[in-house]
Formats: structure tokens, sequence, C-alpha cells
């Protein structure tokens, strides 16, 4: 059933939704309102960890530090109050910045913004037209595989940082990772790696025994002292703008808008699964919560028209963020609305204070949360699964770090959905069952039967009769011979498409140019108008019956009647 904006997801199958469900209302503030303490309480705690991801993440996407940060301030305000989570936290992720890097190298930090504008149009065409549910039709196998795609691609990302390279060449992450390394062995830079390993295993091993303690920034606040204190002459991020630009379209250019169609859809495509994904986390780790999808993609949509009028690149929902907020003790939308508030507090008020933070530190950081992206439980479990299955994760895995996301997702969804034609096929049979048996065994009865045994066979398609599995059902069929009556059990056919059709009316259209009568029982309503659509039904409706019982009697007349005619032949 659906309900009103705000709780839980529309009835499934719903068509385009109404708008007045994709709006907020007032009751889902009054918790919050009544007892603020524990969502302010958790909304610092997550704006602390977002803060470097939020920086590392803008730097990796191209356009800077401060894009990232006027992403999350922006893009988690307008989440906040219009999305379909009262969990979900917004901002840049890692997932994203994977997208957005061949974008900004071929289109620069205008495209970039252009394209964040774009995606979110499209959202919010999504949230209308009632796409939200389509994400729980998405193959575990998928899922896992980009997800550990992902990891590894924003970790080769932070090789250059990492190593303390300013420029890496490669047209692919990999490659600019594995020339990042090969100048640092020409080079090396010990402090900077240094760096970025001890940020990393502080963060790793501190979030593993307190995992409530902003430790990412408790370590990027280290490096920058020891940085400043010792003369470790660590790269900082550079000047960042105390404020937020003021909103402007300049950086739409109409003659571009063709060329950027292509990339919008791509990021659109991936803010509607991580945000979807992230909420649908975060219902699993309470109880009783359940998101909107619909209103998720409209508040995702509209955060990202919102976004790039400040200079900040595309968001979707973070799941390491909302996880935080959750575990934090999270009740309402206030604590990602506060995380947003903490975070602008920072840009007005320590902008120079964040422009001292090494970058090898917050590539530390990055590392480090690529570690906890990947569920090795969750690959194991899918990896013994099946052969299937391991096969799938690790297709979408190997060609999201060769070759990128959107990519990845469309070939392991391919790949899943051929081996799940295959298996469906496989359930299709053609079964030939027994004549019923006269109740009364006299050996006149007993004489009868055997005769119609040998003019009439029965046979019981079970399954789906579709394309994938339709043709086996001719060649079957087409080896039937000796008889005078076929008669077609259809009550046990689940599903039936065109091909489906046009085969069975070639098995027909053989048998009956031999003079085998063809018969048909227990045809769905809708069945029988497909078949009847393409003239696929036996010799006319008069040789459909409701019943098999029906259909043997008339055969059996059938066949009886025959055998009369035949005798005085003789």
């Amino acid at each position: 059933m659906a309900r009103a904006a705000g709780g839980a997801e529309t009835a499934p199958g719903q068509g385009p939704v109404s708008v007045r469900t994709l709006l907020p209302n007032w009751s889902e503030w009054k918790p919050a309102a009544r007892a603020p303490g524990a969502d302010l309480l958790s909304g610092l705690i997550v704006a602390l960890v977002a803060l470097p991801l939020a920086l590392g993440f803008g730097i990796s996407s191209g356009l800077g530090a401060a894009a990232g940060l006027a992403t999350a301030v922006v893009a988690g305000v307008v989440a906040a109050v219009f999305g379909g989570s009262r969990f979900q936290v917004s901002g840049p992720t890692g997932a994203m910045t994977v997208v957005l890097v061949p974008i900004f190298h071929q289109h620069g930090g205008s495209g970039v913004l252009a394209v964040g504008l774009l995606a979110g149009l499209v959202l919010v065409v999504l949230a209308v037209a009632g796409v939200g549910r389509a994400v729980r039709y998405m193959p575990a196998p998928v899922i896992e595989g980009f997800t550990a795609g992902i990891a590894v691609v924003i970790a080769l990302q932070q090789f250059p940082a990492a190593l303390g390279i300013a420029h890496a060449e490669g047209e692919k992450v990999w490659q600019s990772a594995v020339d990042a390394v090969r100048q640092y062995l020409s080079l090396p830079h010990h402090i900077t790696l240094a760096t970025a390993l001890v940020v990393a295993a502080i963060v790793l091993v501190g979030g593993r025994y307190l995992p409530k303690l902003p430790f990412a920034l408790l370590a990027v606040a280290a490096a920058t002292i020891a940085d400043q204190a010792f003369g470790l002459d660590l790269t900082p991020i550079g000047d960042i703008p105390s404020g937020l630009p003021a909103p402007t379209l300049e950086f739409v250019h109409l003659d571009q808008l063709g060329s950027l169609i292509a990339p919008a859809l791509a990021v659109a495509a991936l803010a509607a699964l991580e945000s979807l994904l992230s909420a649908t986390a975060a219902d699993s780790m309470t109880v009783g919560a359940r998101h909107n999808p619909d209103r998720e993609l409209f508040g995702q949509g509209l955060a990202n028209i919102a976004a790039p009028l400040f200079g900040g690149v595309p968001a979707t929902g973070a799941i390491a963020r909302t996880a935080v907020n959750v575990r934090s003790g999270a009740r309402t939308r206030l604590s990602a609305l506060t995380h947003a508030v903490v975070l602008a507090a920072i840009i007005y008020l320590a902008a120079p204070l964040v422009a001292d933070i090494p970058l090898a530190a917050l590539a530390g950081v990055l590392l480090a949360t690529t570690v906890r992206m990947v569920e090795t439980a969750s690959l194991a479990a899918i990896a013994r699964a099946s052969k299937g299955d391991a096969a799938i994760m690790a297709v979408t895995f190997a060609v999201t770090v060769a070759l990128d996301l959107v990519t990845a997702v469309a070939v392991g969804v391919g790949i899943a959905i051929v081996l799940a034609l295959r298996q469906v096929a496989k359930e299709a049979r053609l079964q030939q069952i027994p004549l019923e048996r006269p109740v009364d065994t006299t050996d006149h009865l007993a004489e009868e039967h055997e005769l119609l045994h040998e003019h009439i066979v029965a046979y019981r398609l079970d399954g789906p009769l579709f394309f994938a599995a339709a043709h086996r059902f001719l060649l079957e069929l087409a080896e039937v011979s000796d008889v005078d009556v076929v008669i077609l059990r259809m009550s046990h056919v689940t599903a039936l498409d065109t091909t489906g059709a046009l085969v069975l009316k070639d098995v027909i259209g053989k048998l009956e140019h031999r003079h085998i009568t063809v018969l048909m029982s227990g045809l769905r309503a809708d069945h029988r108008r497909q078949l009847s659509a393409i003239g696929a039904l036996p010799a006319g409706e008069m040789r459909t019956f409701e019943h098999t019982s029906e259909a043997i009697a008339y055969a059996r007349g059938r066949v009886l009647d025959l055998v009369e005619v035949e005798e005085p032949c003789r």
C-alpha cells in the first residue's frame, strides 16, 4: 500500500507517482522538534567523518577540495529535506568520483557541473515515473562486484598523492597509478608514503575498536600539525574559499549539451543506484524503517540540480556516512541536516586551517575507506554459491577496474540475465502423460484402452514456453509419429511469448500436415488470446478444451469412429 510522503515505499508495480507524495511534510520533523539532542550529536559526528572524505573526493574528481565541501553542504541539505530516507547522508562519493574523472579530462570543470545538473533533472523524471523500485532487481553478484571494483579504483586514484607524485600520466586510473609507481621508484618520497600509510592504519585500527570516534579527522589533524611543526614538506590542499560561491549558471554552455547527454545519463544511473542501495542498507540497520525509493530519487535529483549552482560535483547517498549516522543514534532527518550545517560552518570559519591539510593524509583516509568498503564475507559467500554468480561478480569487478562502472554494471546485468534465462529454460519440460484407465476393467474396455493407447498420445507442457526454450519443444514434438491424435495439456505453461507461440504454431502445422489431429486443453485466457492472434490454435477453437478429460473423450470418439470406418473396408 502507498503511504504518505516520508513514509514507507509505495506499492510494488505502481506506475507514475503523485508529485505530492514526493514532497516533505511536517510530521516527519515532529520527533526532531520534540527531542533534537540525539540527532544533533549524530550530525556532529557524521560531519567530522565526512570532512576529510569530502575534501578527498573533491580533489580526486578534479574540481578541488572546495567543490567537495560545497557538494557535501548543498547536496547534504537538499537531500536531507527532500530525500526518501530519514537516515541518508548525501555528498561526494568514491563511486561517483570514478565516473567524473574521465568527464573532467574530456569536458573540463564546467562540463562536470553541467553533467551534474542534467543528471539531477534525469533523476527527478525517474522519480516522477516511479522507477525507484527497480533497484530491488539488481543481482547481488553485480552489486558486490562493482563495489569491490570501486574500492580498487579509489585506492588506485590515491597512488599519486600517497607517493608524492604531482602529475601521473595515463588515460585510465590503473595506468596513472602504474606511472606514479614508476616515478616514485626513480625518486622516492618516503615521508609522503609513510604519512599516507600511518593515517590509513590509524583510521582502520581505531575504527575497529572505537568506531564512534572520528579517527579520520584525528589522523588528518595530527598529520597537519606534524607537517607544520617538523617541516615534513608535505603537499597541502591549497587555498579554499571562505564560504560558498554565489549560485550561477555560467558553466552551462548550450553548444556543449549534446555531448554531455550520455555522461549525464551515466551519472544519473550511478546516483540512483548508489543512493537506493545506501538507503536500503540503512533500513537493514534499523528496526521498522523503510525508505521511499521514488522520493529518494526525487531528493537526489534536486540535490544534484542545486550542488552545481554552487560549484559542487554530482552527489549520491553515501553508504559509509549513512552507516555512521545510524550507528551514532540518529532518529530523524535532523541529523543529516546538522551534518551539512556543521560542514558549512567549517567552510566559513576554518577554511585557512583546512587549506593546510596534506594531500597524503587525505589519501590515507581514502585508502582506509576502500579497505572497509569490501565485505570479504559477502564476496566469499557469493563465490561459493555457484560458478555462475562467481563469474558475474568477477567480470563486473574486472570491467569496473579496467573500464568504468556503468559499463561494468551493464555487462554484469547482461551476463546475469543470460544465465537466468538459461536456468529458466532448463525448467521447461515436455512430458508424456498416460491416458486414464477405465475404472471397470472388463476385457472389452481393456481392449479399447489398448487400442486408444496405440492411436492417442498426450503431452504436458511444463514451465515457460519462450524464445530460450521453445525450439527444444519443436524438435521433440516434431518426432511424434504413428498416432492419430496428439493432446497438448497447456495448464502448466507458466509463460508464453511470441516466439513460443510461433514455434507452437509451426509444430501444430507439421503434425496436421501428417494428418495428425492436435487438441489442446487447459489454456489460460491470456495464452488463448496470444495463440488466436497469430493463428496458432489447432484447426480452430473447436479443438481446444477446458479440461484434459474432455480432450481425451473427444479423441476417443474420433479414433473409434476411424476404426469403425476402416474395419468394413477390410
